[in-house]
């Protein structure tokens, strides 16, 4: 067997090697040093080779998908155990009517006048653009007198 050969098994491998502790580990840092890898070694496969790339992303999500679940166990046995903190933060996201809510409001100020060389500025623009002066157009332009050029 070549060198080359025997290098690019023993890659294969330790790729393998890193994918699954990336199912069970789903954070780079931890996943590379569990397996020995060099974090710029990881993101060189990545680079360098877009089936690692797919299966890296796809552990990933595994990982994240088992920590979720075990996270979410953890939190339901804290609430059957009572803890408040636990019940609190299920119910803000799990339960519309506990969740937080931003209420804003606000008071516009009157708009002052147009002076005649501003609304010259309007009028040309809208001009320009080719856009109709309507009664429903905002603000108080469709009142302003039409210019005189």
């Amino acid at each position: 067997m070549s060198k080359e050969l025997a290098i690019q098994q023993r890659q294969e491998q330790e790729k393998s090697i890193l994918i699954e502790q990336l199912k069970k580990t789903p954070i780079v840092q931890v996943a590379c040093e569990k397996t020995g890898t060099g974090r710029t070694t990881y993101y060189r496969w990545r680079k360098e080779d877009e089936a690692f790339e797919k299966e890296a992303d796809t552990a990933l999500k595994e990982g994240k998908s088992l920590v979720n679940d075990v996270a979410e166990s953890q939190l339901l046995g804290a609430i059957r155990e009572g803890n408040m903190t636990a019940i609190i933060f299920w119910l803000k996201n799990h339960h519309n009517e506990y969740a937080n809510r931003v209420e804003v409001t606000a008071k516009l100020a009157e708009q002052d006048p147009l002076n005649p060389e501003q609304e010259s500025i309007i009028r040309e623009a809208i001009r320009l653009a080719a856009l109709p002066i309507s009664p429903s157009s905002h603000g108080d332009i469709s009142t302003l007198p039409e210019s005189s050029d």
